[in-house]
């Protein structure tokens, strides 16, 4: 398994992971269900975002993203999602893995995320992973105007 840059041909495979409404709005905090091949294909168009797939024999089986933000000094990694069939197999945690490798060269010198606070699965992946709860003022801050009171994590190495 490798983790590789996105390629738009995977838009209509990613969109179709998450199963349900409450899934849906878990990964990428939007409303709309079924998330379309649109949706996914248009968030590769921001200049910071950088899109990666963790693939087994050329076969999408994870998706995640770096949000690269140098005004902060900070990476983001945003919209992790394991493909319905393979899940509880640690492969979100192998993608998680193969982002901070990815994030490692922009120079950033923080690495942090958000988890829906009603997603126990990711938020134990993530902690797998070596991220850790940021502290509750910081989480205060960074929740203000978002539509759910994040749990915030921080990387331990950046």
């Amino acid at each position: 398994m490798r983790c590789s840059p996105f390629d738009i041909s995977h838009a209509s495979t990613v969109a179709s992971w998450p199963t349900t409404p409450t899934e849906a709005l878990m990964w990428c905090g939007r409303e709309e269900f079924p998330v379309t091949e649109g949706t996914v294909a248009a968030w590769q168009r921001d200049p910071d975002v950088r899109a990666y797939v963790l693939v087994e024999t050329e076969q999408p089986l994870a998706y995640g993203e770096l949000w690269l933000d140098a005004e902060e000094d900070e990476v983001e990694l945003a919209r992790i999602i394991v493909a319905p069939g393979v899940r509880g197999r640690g492969l979100g945690r192998s993608l998680v893995r193969g982002l901070l490798a990815e994030a490692r060269p922009a120079g950033l010198s923080e690495v942090c995320m958000r988890v829906h606070p009603q997603n126990t699965a990711a938020l134990r992946c993530y902690r797998g992973a070596g991220f850790e709860p940021v502290d509750a003022e910081s989480a205060a801050s960074w929740n203000t105007g978002q539509p759910v009171e994040y749990t915030w994590l921080r990387h331990g190495h950046a």
